[in-house]
């Protein structure tokens, strides 16, 4: 990035807190510091999310795929299927567009698939065993980072095949199963066992039986939420849950035409993209909210529309009769719920799909002693992620926490740190949180245009005849520019605007990768350094009294 700033750019406001001026007596000093980019801050699953940028754009795709999966060993998955929190929080949207951080994600993420990086364990074997129940994103992210941290994992899975939701949930047009498969054979790699189609029932009895030290229970929602409505007499009812799960096995029901699909988040607008690519010619979702209150992100919204899914908003189902389904027209009041009007309408489908919401399937932990549960199943644990007996930890959908595959990795890994501690007998403490730097500490002094590289879509004509990857993801070369956008908030990136700028020649280069120093005695305190530095990782601060 290049050219000169706009001058709007200018911080009139620092320049007056700081001041130019100096005296025989410095009455201020520069200061290099670290901040927290907001980035950072916002990524569920605790990635150092700067740090792996800067090592994409100077080419260092391994190194910055390494420092990625430190916290999060599924990249190639979440470059797919992450909401990607760090992107609506990115300073750089208050100039243009966001980095488009999800996607570089992807491209390390397969690019590390392709070349066969592995993961190589932290530290020594330490003999202690671990049981995790359920492969989802939790469960596998526990593995990881416990076999990584020297333990013996063994993970039970109640389904044929790992992944969850992931696999069950996620439709193979957002998350191909091949790249899905593969990250999790690489967490296999590492030593960690998989034994499919055993459903845990008795926790206590498999946790002696088997030697282990601790339990991690991780399984996913899988139960849909059910709802009252009258039938004189039902015609074809199914939950989106089990639909999505029995498409991902090849088995899916006949739908008949027309399908009418009740909910308005993700899980309903992948159902209706997927009866779509079943042979469904209309699919018509059904939501009692408008758009602005939708749970689905917007983005999912657009690509349904755009694949001719068709949504009535403000609608709430009444009653059901054969084919013909009765709903009532809502409208939204001052507080952003949804009411009755008293109007009605007719709609036609020959099936109907209840995407509602899920719950979790808690209830084999209910004979634990001391386990305590929330009102809609979910188990409460402490700080360290552990449950009311000792020994037993839980996260995930398991929890009551925002439920998406980001927040249950960022689970799976905070549980395996308290899980080793636990182990160590010691406890885990996380480190000092540095301060959140914002866009109006920044000075963009440097700033130039450079839109944001948009992911290159399938053809809307093709999708719907199979469940080819829809979002086809960046080149080297993209990915590589998309990172430079990164302003580096709070962190300094050696672009020498401190050096260059600083007129009494105190600052001293340390070398690549070493940053600089002040030489006190040769400054001045007239914070020049400070109104150059572009990402705010220099801060002035009172002279110290002697």
């Amino acid at each position: 990035m290049m050219g000169s700033s706009p001058k709007d750019m200018t911080r009139p406001a620092d320049l007056a807190k700081h001041g130019k001026g100096t005296g025989p007596v410095r009455l201020q000093r520069p200061l290099y510091l670290d901040l927290l980019p907001p980035c950072n801050n916002a990524c569920p699953a605790g990635e150092n999310i700067q740090a792996w940028l800067a090592l994409a754009q100077a080419g260092q795709y391994e190194r910055a795929w390494r420092e990625l999966t430190r916290n999060n060993p599924l990249p190639a998955v979440h470059g797919r299927v992450c909401y990607h929190p760090c992107e609506s929080q990115c300073n750089r949207k208050q100039v243009d567009s966001p980095v488009s951080i999800h996607a570089v994600e992807r491209f390390l993420g397969d690019l590390a698939l392709q070349e066969g990086w592995a993961f190589q364990p932290e530290q020594a074997p330490s003999g202690r065993r671990v049981l995790v129940v359920g492969a989802g994103p939790s469960g596998l992210s526990a593995a990881y980072h416990l076999a990584m941290l020297g333990h013996r994992v063994e993970i039970r899975e109640a389904g044929p095949v790992a992944g969850g939701m992931m696999h069950f949930g996620i439709p193979a047009y957002r998350l191909p199963r091949q790249e899905l498969e593969l990250e999790i054979r690489r967490i296999q790699n590492l030593g960690v066992k998989i034994t499919l189609n055993h459903k845990v029932q008795d926790v206590l009895a498999e946790k002696e039986g088997g030697g282990f030290d601790a339990v991690f229970v991780a399984v996913g929602a899988h139960l849909s939420k059910r709802v009252e409505i009258p039938a004189r007499d039902a015609g074809k009812i199914l939950d989106a849950v089990a639909f999505l799960r029995q498409a991902s096995a090849g088995e899916a029901p006949t739908l008949g035409r027309r399908v009418a699909i009740y909910g308005g988040g993700n899980t309903a607008m992948d159902a209706a993209r997927t009866a779509k690519r079943l042979g469904a010619e209309e699919a018509l979702i059904i939501y009692r909210r408008d758009r602005e209150h939708m749970p689905a992100h917007s983005f999912e919204a657009d690509e349904a529309m755009e694949e001719g899914v068709k949504i009535n908003w403000l609608r709430s189902i009444k009653e059901i009769d054969q084919t013909r389904i009765q709903v009532e027209v809502m409208k939204i009041n001052e507080d952003g719920y949804p009411e009755p009007t008293g109007r009605f309408e007719t709609l036609e489908a020959d099936a109907l799909i209840l995407a509602l919401g899920q719950d979790t399937d808690s209830g084999f932990l209910k004979a634990v002693a001391d386990i305590e549960f929330k009102r809609d199943g979910t188990v409460i644990v402490d700080a360290n992620m552990m449950t009311g007996h000792a020994g037993i930890f839980a996260g995930g959908d398991m929890v009551p926490s925002e439920r998406t595959v980001t927040v249950a990795v960022g689970h799976g890994k905070k549980a395996a740190r308290h899980i080793d501690a636990y182990l160590r007998g010691v406890e885990y403490a996380k480190g000092p949180k540095h301060d959140l730097v914002g866009f109006d500490k920044l000075h963009l002094w440097y700033l130039a245009d450079a839109q944001q590289r948009l992911q290159r879509s399938l053809d809307v004509d093709k999708r719907a005849y199979g469940f080819d990857e829809v979002v086809q993801g960046l080149g080297e070369a993209e990915a590589v520019f998309e990172a430079k956008r990164c302003f580096s908030c709070g962190n300094c990136f050696e672009c020498d605007g401190c050096y260059g700028s600083c007129p009494a020649q105190a600052i001293v280069k340390l070398g690549p990768g070493n940053r600089y120093r002040y030489d006190y005695s040769r400054c001045t305190g007239c914070a020049v350094c400070f109104e150059q530095c572009p990402c705010h990782a220099i801060e002035m601060i009172p002279e110290p009294e002697v």
